[in-house]
């Protein structure tokens, strides 16, 4: 096993930065990571940027360094490699910090999965099981836009890209043995894609419980609320439930009150009625006027809808078997209720790549034949 020096090395001024940069854009690959805080605001706040070379592990200050310009072209250089671990936060940090989103990416929690090792597999968990090291988790919580760094958080963050170069060369093995490499490149370039293109506020409503119950009115105005809800907490940037909770929005949305008094009820009382009071009443009224209210959601599945579900399963669960696979890597739930509950089902999203061959269309010729011997 190659020797790998864990000592982090402090990276703090525009001139180290841009010397290592320009060394690790001569790569092929590049190991990354980010610490960030996240408690009290929307976005992700950067803390910490880690590099990995596959020789030593560089922790670089992005509160110090005045110019990251360096480490932005090294994230957008297509011929780097940047080796990441259940990346999803860490991408959406990046893009805060950066304004861009590292690619090519090469996930190895992913990767690790389309190995047959599990889904969901922890970093430090997936070192253990292919390099037979173990991590300490002892800094998970640590506060890290604080200055100076103890030397237990310093270590902690450096063992973070530490073993990822070699995770890498591992898991690049085992899926060209399995070839598997290209579903992997599939599923790692779409969750840069969705990075890019995160959900627009007017989709947000569709994610509040029993919002399926709602039409007409009643569903625009839950469209409305939670849209400006997503817009405003952006702006402020404060986590969604602190400006104002899902529930509320709905209670809202199912009374559709027209005086301020009528708003009144808990999580929208005092402070909070004083201040959005007037805007919810607006938003409210607005929505009752619309012409264009969205279509209703899917609502729960009936009971033969859900004994067709439990048989879809079944073909994913013997699927996943034969291939090795976890189950939750190849089909998600909400897209078996989706197609169980189409018309006309289809495959689109995930299911359109890789996953159709594998699962999609065993699924749809299962469909198929249910719809079938139902008429019959």
């Amino acid at each position: 096993m190659i020797k790998v020096d864990t000592t982090p090395i402090w990276i703090d001024s525009d001139d180290q930065l841009a010397e290592l940069c320009a060394r690790w854009r001569q790569q092929n690959a590049v190991a990354l990571d980010t610490e960030f805080m996240r408690s009290r605001t929307f976005y992700p706040q950067p803390a910490l940027v880690q590099v990995g070379d596959g020789e030593r592990c560089y922790l670089i200050d992005n509160l110090a360094v005045e110019n990251l310009q360096p480490l932005r072209e090294l994230l957008l250089d297509t011929g780097v490699t940047k080796i990441m671990h259940s990346c999803s936060e860490d991408l959406e940090t990046l893009e805060r910090l950066l304004g861009a989103i590292p690619e090519p990416i090469f996930d190895t929690q992913i990767a690790a999965a389309l190995t047959g090792m599990g889904a969901g597999l922890g970093y430090a968990a997936t070192v253990k099981e292919l390099l037979n090291i173990d991590l300490p988790k002892s800094e998970t919580r640590s506060d890290w836009l604080q200055r100076p760094l103890s030397d237990a958080q310093k270590n902690y963050a450096a063992l973070d890209v530490a073993w990822l170069p070699l995770l890498y060369g591992v898991l690049v093995k085992r899926l060209r043995e399995q070839e598997r490499l290209e579903w992997l490149q599939e599923d790692c370039t779409a969750l840069v894609t969705a990075a890019r293109s995160p959900q627009p506020p007017e989709l947000y409503y569709q994610r509040v419980k029993g919002a399926w119950r709602l039409r007409g009115k009643q569903l625009a105005a839950l469209q409305d609320l939670c849209a400006w809800r997503e817009r405003e907490a952006r702006l402020r940037d404060v986590p969604r439930n602190h400006l104002l909770k899902e529930n509320v929005c709905m209670n809202l949305a199912q009374q559709l009150p027209q005086h301020k008094a009528t708003l009144v009820q808990p999580g929208l009382e005092g402070r909070a009625l004083r201040e959005h009071g007037d805007t919810l009443l607006q938003i409210i009224a607005r929505a009752a006027e619309r012409e264009d209210a969205p279509p209703r959601l899917p609502q729960p599945l009936s009971r033969r809808e859900g004994e067709w579900l439990k048989l879809l399963r079944q073909e994913v669960n013997a699927i996943a078997e034969l291939e090795n696979l976890p189950a939750e890597i190849l089909v998600r739930k909400k897209e078996l209720e989706a197609l169980v509950q189409a018309p006309r089902p289809e495959l689109q999203g995930r299911l359109a790549g890789w996953r159709g061959e594998v699962i999609g269309k065993p699924l749809l010729e299962l469909l198929a034949a249910l719809r079938d011997e139902e008429v019959k």
